[in-house]
């Protein structure tokens, strides 16, 4: 059976558009065909039964004439066959015959045949009861419809019959006259019928952008893989606000279960929702909003799809993810930074010890050498006694190195001390917190004739304590109040005035807290304060 399908599924065209032709076409001729045929017989059967009723008619009218009722009393066929042959020709009738109740013919079309017999077996109930009726049946000149009817006399006795006829091909031949008309008719009906089906197959062609079945099958399983695959929840709406599409990651995000169909229900009876559930019904695309879905912050994008009232598509994820893969991408960034630093420190650092060499001042060659190694060594021993936390140190030490780069001159003061560092503390946070103040530091000294950042660390107490200081201008009483809002900054450009933004988010996620003031070098000193027991229930 399968293979019967697929091989007559082979013989099909491929095309959409003649598919449906062909189809439309196809059932246009059943059904005009099946209507034709019922009107064709529905017309035979009114004209035979209208013939039929003609002939009772006119056989009623012939057994009522003086003439021929005289002529059968009397047995004068001469008078009968006159009478009966005037009436044929006047009625346009196939033969008119008069019988006696022996069913002997005292007219027929045939003068022959009169004194005969009376051919076809109808006329008993018209001789034995008095009926008149119409039969159909094979007569000397072939089959015909023929209406039947008693003549009496004046006493109302039966005393013979008038039998008039219609040949069954004359019939036949009216039948295929109106039968050619209905399938002229018909013809018109399937032209236009093609013509319709032509319009609308391309009409639908148009619709689907000219895509055959098989390619819009393809396209839906991918479409299907690809949105399944997709980490960022995805939903779309309809112009009602009803769900027609969730995808296994918004499902998951919603508390759904990954199998849950939750099409044709509204957003807010699956979460409480109600911010992005009118947002998708304004009609306005929205990029990047933050919205609070199943009682978490998702970072929101809605495109509608056309006009509004059309539905719209959004794509949601939580926001706390992003934010991780935002640190470590800037953990990247800083650790590329890093090394580039270091690259291009010791690439002069080996260009000026190889000129040194090749001069012949070896002694200032082995100086240099010393120099960098012990400084270096130095701040290393100690941050290794001071700050025993490697993610913290690194990133110390990869500030002192590009402090270096930028001629840039980095203290660390060597009364800090950060032993008591808690391991729940989200070292993220830290490195966005320090990283970060150092980062506004070296920019606020690029320009000033002292070049200088100090920094401390301390835990003593109950709290972190993070001091950076810089002898840059300082902090304008202007900006003061604003600086830790986004895009806010002292320095001039596109792309700045996040760095102490995201300070300020890093220490409300520790619950920590920050001042800014005038430091004993002459510029800004920033001081970030961080409880040590906030953190544990914040892990």
């Amino acid at each position: 059976m399968n293979s019967l399908v697929s091989r007559l599924d082979r013989l099909l065209p491929r095309s959409l558009q003649v598919k449906l032709i062909l189809l439309v076409t196809g059932l246009l001729l059943l059904l005009v065909g099946l209507i034709g045929a019922l009107f064709s017989d529905s017309v035979e059967n009114l004209l035979r039964v209208q013939i039929g009723r003609k002939a009772v008619e006119v056989a009623r009218s012939v057994a009522l004439n003086p003439a021929i009722r005289e002529g059968l009393r009397t047995g004068n066929s001469r008078d009968v066959q006159a009478a009966a042959e005037a009436i044929r020709k006047a009625t346009d009738a196939e033969f008119v015959v008069i019988g006696d109740t022996r069913g002997i013919r005292l007219s027929h079309p045939d003068p022959k045949k009169i004194g005969e017999h009376f051919v076809g077996g109808d006329i008993d109930l018209a001789l034995k009861e008095g009926k008149s009726y119409a039969s159909e049946s094979v007569g000397t000149l072939g089959p015909s419809l023929r209406g039947i009817v008693p003549v009496r006399d004046d006493r109302e006795e039966i005393i013979g019959f008038a039998a008039v006829g219609y040949l069954v091909q004359d019939i036949e031949a009216v039948v295929r006259e109106q039968q050619w008309e209905i399938l002229r008719y018909a013809a018109v009906v399937v032209l236009f019928g093609i013509f319709g089906a032509t319009l609308i197959a391309r009409g639908l062609k148009s619709v689907i952008f000219g895509l055959e079945p098989q390619e819009i099958a393809a396209l839906f399983r991918e479409r299907n893989a690809v949105i399944g695959a997709i980490r960022e929840g995805i939903i779309s709406v309809d112009g009602e606000g009803r769900l027609t599409l969730v995808n296994p990651a918004a499902r998951r995000y919603l508390g759904e279960s990954p199998s849950a169909d939750l099409r044709g229900r509204r957003l807010t009876e699956v979460c409480p929702c109600a911010d992005l559930e009118r947002s998708l019904g304004e009609g306005e695309p929205l990029f990047d909003r933050e919205m609070t879905l199943a009682g978490r912050t998702m970072v929101v994008n809605i495109l509608p799809f056309g006009a509004a009232g059309a539905g719209a598509v959004a794509s949601f994820r939580p926001k706390d993810e992003l934010d991780r893969l935002t640190r470590q991408l800037s953990q990247m960034q800083e650790y590329s930074e890093l090394l580039r630093a270091q690259t291009h420190e010791y690439t002069n650092k080996l260009h000026t010890i190889a000129g040194l060499i090749q001069i012949g001042a070896h002694q200032e060659a082995l100086d240099l050498i010393m120099t960098e190694s012990s400084g270096y060594q130095d701040l290393i021993r100690t941050l290794a006694e001071a700050v025993p936390d490697p993610v913290v140190a690194g990133v110390i030490l990869g500030k002192f190195n590009r402090a270096r780069e930028l001629k840039i001159d980095f203290i660390f003061d060597r009364q800090s001390f950060l032993t008591d560092l808690p391991e729940h503390l989200d070292r993220n946070h830290l490195l966005t917190i320090l990283g970060n103040l150092l980062d506004n530091a070296f920019d606020a000294v690029r320009d000033a004739p002292r070049r200088e950042v100090r920094l401390f660390l301390t835990d003593l107490g109950p709290d972190l304590l993070f001091e950076v200081e810089d002898s840059g201008e300082g902090i304008s009483p202007n900006i003061a109040a604003t600086l830790f809002e986004k895009g806010v900054t002292t320095k001039g450009g596109t792309g700045r005035g996040i760095g102490l933004f995201l300070v300020r988010r890093a220490l409300d996620a520790l619950r920590g807290e920050i001042t800014v003031g005038r430091g004993e070098i002459g510029g800004a000193l920033f001081t970030a304060i961080i409880p040590k027991g906030v953190g544990r229930e914040l892990k």
